[in-house]
């Protein structure tokens, strides 16, 4: 066989194999476990669940089992941080996925692919920038996801804030609805954090710097947002390819600090309740769009985070 030949099966060979591999890897749900220090000293810890981009369909019979299966964490809180739909007769599914945790104390909002209907996408234009999502789409029932989530006593944090007490603990909540098509609207909840409040908590679909770092100037303690699929295709040993909005590549899923701007006044960099900005937590996600349905070096995720005093 001519050299040329055999190099090009083998190369065609490892193609099909990486394709087998990120197919199945979009399916290996993945349970992360952190510590996040921003909660006042001497307190006992406070479990949060963070759920996002479930994109879920009716057939995603498995992802519906294991989300359920999460509520045996027995986590104080949920916070969804959006796009939990990926179909126009997926909201069953979704309140479905989520009715055990329903029970619990929970906050959400939502993303782009809650309102509008996923299509087949170019994929290289998604490692070419933020992708512009064109609103001429058909609408998904956003409205009834919401109706539902309302009912079983959640709060609805797009460009809204709320007080809640959890576990005895006072929390100041705050949230935006998606930066990634436009609809943020920080302006209608901005203002110092309740500085009696035991955390002080953002909430964002996409994490764009410009809701961040309003987040962080207010004194948020802990900000938790999705969008970024952490990447969705990774290179170990790199990271990351792209974030999908303006966030740097590092910070694509997991812990981080998010210091706010330096206004010229006091110590640059300082903000949240120990002085060293807020903590950023951004989750990879469970799911991907119906059409690239493949992760690569980064598994589909849930994250509990345990809050602990900060020192």
């Amino acid at each position: 066989m001519p050299r040329l030949t055999t190099t090009l099966l083998a190369t065609a060979g490892i193609g099909v194999a990486g394709l087998a591999y990120a197919v199945a890897e979009a399916h290996r749900y993945t349970l992360r476990r952190v510590e996040a220090p921003v909660l006042p000293a001497g307190q006992p810890t406070l479990r949060v669940l963070h759920v996002s981009d479930m994109h879920i369909t009716p057939r995603h019979t498995g992802r519906e089992a294991w989300i359920q299966g999460l509520d045996a964490l027995d986590p104080d809180l949920v916070v969804i941080t959006g796009d939990f739909l990926a179909h126009q007769e997926a909201v069953p599914t979704a309140l479905s996925a989520l009715a055990p945790l329903l029970e619990r104390p929970g906050v959400f909002v939502l993303g782009s692919n809650d309102y509008y209907e996923p299509r087949p996408v170019q994929p290289w234009k998604y490692l070419m920038g933020p992708s512009d999502l064109k609103q001429q789409r058909p609408m998904l029932p956003w409205g009834d996801l919401v109706k539902g989530l309302r009912e079983a006593g959640w709060h609805d944090l797009s460009n809204s804030r709320a007080s809640l007490t959890v576990d005895g603990r006072a929390i100041d909540v705050r949230g935006v609805d998606d930066p990634h098509i436009g609809r943020d609207r920080y302006d209608e909840v901005a203002g110092a954090f309740d500085a009696a409040a035991d955390l002080a908590l953002g909430v964002t679909h996409a994490p764009y710097l410009r809701v961040l770092d309003a987040m962080a100037a207010d004194g948020a303690g802990l900000v938790l947002a999705g969008h970024t699929h952490g990447g969705q295709l990774a290179v170990p040993g790199f990271g990351a390819l792209v974030t999908n909005c303006d966030l740097d590549r590092a910070r694509a899923k997991g812990l981080s600090r998010h210091a706010r701007p330096w206004d010229g006044a006091g110590d640059p960099g300082l903000g949240g309740p120990d002085g060293r900005g807020a903590v950023l937590h951004v989750s990879a996600g469970l799911g991907t769009s119906p059409y690239a349905p493949v992760r690569f070096a980064c598994p589909p995720e849930a994250t509990l985070l345990t809050l602990t005093p900060h020192a």
